[in-house]
């Protein structure tokens, strides 16, 4: 099934000159001159990440066999090696423009999130075709609500917008701050993506006043082109035979840089439509919302019995003092695969720990994951996804050691 957006022909877009800002931004200017310049075509393709003392830096990138490539950003590496995504100077207009559109608007735009990922991107990107200017928050020490409320603060725009993962916007809603709410609250859109958010978190977001979109997308569609479930302006969804979520249209990447046999197996034309195969599985109603099941990777098969990861984990996650779950299939010569849980708790202490550990039979009966490490808080990429990747590999040798 197809969910198309409206025909509605795009006006051309340029992205606006860099105005001149205080002497201690040098970096993010440094950084948005050259993307100005990639996006006009008068510079190289760029690639934006941050130094350890969390100072934006800027490489230029030769991109042979890519046309108008402007920005490369690596993939989360969640479940594996980056890969080193090339997106064009179209793409990016069209994804500038879609947002703009779905938000009613333009505005000032909030950085908090790192500039080596496609949603840290986007901000600068979004600002420069805007004509605005974008602040950042000081992530020197990572993360925090104070951080994020003192940048908040220094924003002039009526209208303003952020990006934002779960476990940001979890922080933020329970810190202690009645500013922080109060700066929460004046965002005109909180962009809300790379990962699942719970309905309890964005519930509590509605209860509080704060205006969160939830985003699906990935560096390979210029990041979030689904918003609450619909496609973008000029964005394709649908999904495949097998379940797989396919996504389409005038945001897609060009393909990755120096991978031409993984470009060949995640991009395919179809009747004059570039679509991009995605890991994920998903439904599309008659509405034409999307709603995504979980990964294709999603399912261990133990014991002969095919059991979902997502559905285990979600069960992990009803349970009290339990804060955020992690499920894999981690290889086992019993079972072929066994269930194994990476889980948050809210008492990390030994005694905490072992007590969940002991009554996860209990409470979940057959479904209780062969191999639980419980800990504070799950393992975390800097983009602020789970390190699905790193806690595999921890639960693997967890359960080899048994």
């Amino acid at each position: 099934m197809t969910s198309q957006p409206p025909n509605i022909e795009p006006a051309p877009v340029e992205p606006a000159p860099v105005e001149p800002a205080p002497v201690d931004s040098a970096p993010l200017d440094s950084a948005l001159r050259a993307l100005a310049d990639a996006l006009h075509g008068e510079g190289p393709a760029v690639e934006l990440s941050a130094n350890a003392d969390a100072n934006v830096v800027v490489s230029t990138v030769e991109t042979p066999g890519f046309e108008d490539a402007a920005v490369v950003v690596r993939t989360s590496g969640s479940t594996g090696a980056p890969k080193a995504t090339v997106l064009t100077v179209e793409a990016l207009a069209a994804s500038s423009m879609a947002t703009a559109f779905a938000l009613k608007g333009e505005g000032q735009w909030l950085l908090a999130l790192p500039l080596q990922y496609v949603a840290g991107v986007q901000v600068l990107v979004r600002s420069l075709f805007a004509g605005t200017r974008p602040w950042a928050m000081d992530l020197s020490d990572g993360f925090t609500p104070e951080a994020f409320t003192a940048a908040a603060q220094e924003l002039t725009d009526k209208i303003r917008f952020t990006s934002l993962v779960p476990t940001q916007l979890q922080r933020l809603l329970e810190a202690p701050s009645a500013e922080t709410l109060a700066v929460l609250r004046r965002f005109n859109g909180i962009l809300l993506g790379g990962g699942p958010a719970s309905s309890d978190l964005l519930e509590a977001a509605r209860e509080a006043g704060v205006r969160v979109v939830t985003t699906y997308g990935s560096a390979e569609t210029c990041g979030g082109c689904v918003y609450d479930g619909f496609p973008l302006e000029d964005v394709l969804a649908r999904v495949d035979g097998d379940g797989r979520i396919l996504l389409g249209g005038a945001t897609l990447a060009a393909g990755y840089l120096d991978e031409p046999g993984l470009t060949k197996d995640a991009f395919f034309e179809e009747d004059g439509i570039r679509w991009y195969r995605t890991s994920d599985l998903g439904s599309i109603d008659s509405a034409g919302k999307l709603t995504v099941l979980g990964r294709a990777d999603d399912v261990i098969i133990t014991g002969g019995v095919k059991v979902s990861a997502a559905h285990v984990q979600a069960e992990l996650e009803k349970l009290d003092g339990v804060l955020a779950a992690f499920v894999a299939g981690v290889p086992s010569e019993e079972w072929g695969q066994a269930v194994a849980a990476y889980v948050a708790v809210a008492d990390s202490s030994p005694a905490g720990i072992q007590g969940f550990t002991a009554r996860r039979h209990d409470a979940l009966g057959p479904l209780a994951p062969k191999t639980v490490l419980a800990a504070g808080e799950l393992m975390m990429l800097p983009n602020g996804k789970p390190d699905r990747l790193g806690m595999t590999v921890r639960l693997d040798a967890l359960h080899q050691g048994k």
